[in-house]
């Protein structure tokens, strides 16, 4: 029996270091790519060229500043932040409402509808470049700010509605009869019961938004022309040519590009996780 109990006990002693080990190569495995974008954005072209996973001479910004020169990074920057911001707003708030319908009433072609819209999830983008290009132009959107926002707020919409629709499903429906007998409508009940209490739905649903608005490239390349509009992934196209690259300053550029993403997931990845436990558990 002690026996026994031993074998056991280094079965599970072998196993919690398979399972650590496992993670820890998973850790390093998404984080070496982006340590060595920064690292070689203080690298010059000859070291990045000559010894691509070495530590840098020295640090030096001038890859940063060559970046700056090169392309108008501050105008796209402020491009994207504008556009992202928005197309998150609106997204997050329509999708809200249309959630909450979905998950608590009933009504003729709600489940085909739903499915519909969740169908959208397995079209390829590419798929959607031409109908949507032709559906702006008919607008005459083309090269705005505008056509960005809405593009990007109509192409997340599978995604929030997806979650947020299990969000609401995950709210105990006492709180709405407690609000209908307190004598609250449709509406107070929508805003000051069910929004407050799915602010970690909101919260994933729109830091899910943020991101894929905020590294979309496709898009943001077919839709505008010009610099007043254009986003911040397109600015890494200056600094390719057809017989040069300047790695220095395209890694500088692809670092201040990628560090406000992995920001704001950082900040709200606690509620991202647990939004997404409680609407897969609900749904």
């Amino acid at each position: 029996m002690r026996k026994s109990f031993g074998y056991l006990k280094r079965g599970e002693t072998a196993a919690s270091i398979l399972k650590y080990f496992f993670l820890i190569l998973c850790v390093c495995t998404a984080l070496f790519p982006i340590l060595w974008v920064i690292m070689s954005s203080f690298k010059t072209n000859a070291e990045i060229l000559s010894s691509g996973i070495s530590f840098p001479s020295r640090f030096s910004f001038d890859g940063y500043v060559q970046a700056l020169k090169i392309s108008p990074i501050p105008r796209y920057f402020l491009n994207s932040v504008l556009v992202t911001s928005a197309a998150t707003i609106l997204n997050v708030f329509f999708l809200a409402m249309a959630g909450y319908i979905f998950a608590r009433f009933q009504f003729r072609g709600k489940n085909l509808l739903y499915f519909i819209l969740s169908l959208s999830l397995v079209i390829p983008m590419t798929g959607l470049l031409h109908p949507v290009y032709m559906t702006v132009n008919a607008l005459h959107l083309s090269n705005s700010k505008s056509g960005l926002v809405l593009v990007y707020t109509a192409l997340n919409l599978p995604m929030s509605l997806l979650i947020l629709r299990g969000t609401f499903q995950s709210v105990p429906r006492s709180l709405e009869e407690a609000a209908v007998m307190d004598g609250a409508g449709f509406c107070r009940t929508f805003f000051q019961i069910m929004i407050p209490v799915s602010k970690g739905g909101l919260t994933s649903a729109g830091v899910l938004t943020f991101l894929n608005c905020w590294n979309e490239f496709t898009f943001a390349l077919i839709l505008t022309s010009s610099q007043n509009v254009r986003t911040l992934p397109l600015s890494l196209s200056y600094f390719t040519s057809q017989f040069s690259f300047n790695y220095t300053a395209m890694f500088a550029a692809i670092t201040i590009a990628v560090i406000p993403s992995i920001a704001v997931f950082a900040l709200f990845q606690e509620q991202v996780v647990s939004s997404l436990t409680a609407g897969a558990i609900k749904g």
